[in-house]
């Protein structure tokens, strides 16, 4: 049996539009980002979910509220939903790391699949995530919720990289290919995942958001 999985980004916070790196830093949506989420709870009205699942980060549980509020379902919460930890790199903008992190920064760049991270002040412990092993923690809680909840249709709220590797899964790209496709906040992404596969049926699809800003004008 297959299972309808929509992977949702979050809805958009300060620090998406500063392209300062989050991780698995708590930061909020902003005004923006609550009524992207509430334009995609709007947009979901339709569709019977049998579950919404998120990260526990709180700009996507933010997101997956405005979803569970219409369809009257509770959050399922999980850690291994949250985005890639970049370690040291974490509360910085992307422009500032090349002179904060030149030797890091540049090994980053070259997409070296099993690259950590320097670690954080406060945490010398803390070196991130490889790509690997942002991967493989990824896929096996898609493969675990795919599989549990067989034949229904079910929301997963985490961020972009956890979308990505969906992505990479579903088109067989390797962990150090160039990125394809940008990822929106509050997009609605179909996949299916079915005798232990996932497939990529829609990607970045916004139309929800589009038809909420001609709703306010009209």
């Amino acid at each position: 049996m297959k299972t309808e999985l929509l992977l949702i980004r979050h809805g958009e916070t300060d620090w998406n539009t500063e392209r300062r790196l989050q991780g698995h830093l708590d930061i909020a949506m902003n005004p923006e980002g609550r009524r992207q989420a509430q334009a995609l709870a709007g947009g979901l009205m339709q569709e019977k979910l049998a579950a919404i699942i998120s990260s526990d980060l709180q700009r996507a549980v933010q997101t997956a509220g405005e979803i569970g509020r219409l369809q009257g379902l509770p959050t399922r919460l999980d850690a291994h939903l949250r985005e890639r930890c970049f370690g040291g790199f974490e509360g910085h903008t992307y422009s500032e790391l090349p002179e904060i992190f030149p030797q890091a920064y540049a090994h980053w760049k070259s997409r070296d699949p099993d690259f950590h991270f320097p670690p954080k002040q406060d945490d010398v412990h803390n070196c991130g995530e490889s790509i690997r092993e942002f991967h493989r923690r990824v896929m096996r809680c898609i493969a675990h919720y795919g599989a549990h909840y067989a034949g229904q249709k079910i929301a997963i709220i985490a961020h972009g990289g956890v979308l990505e590797c969906a992505y990479r899964q579903a088109r067989g790209l390797a962990l150090n290919a160039e990125r394809e496709k940008k990822i929106f906040n509050a997009s609605i992404n179909r996949f299916v995942w079915e005798n232990q596969t996932l497939k990529l049926v829609q990607w970045g699809d916004v139309a929800h958001l589009e038809q909420a800003i001609l709703d306010e004008i009209t």
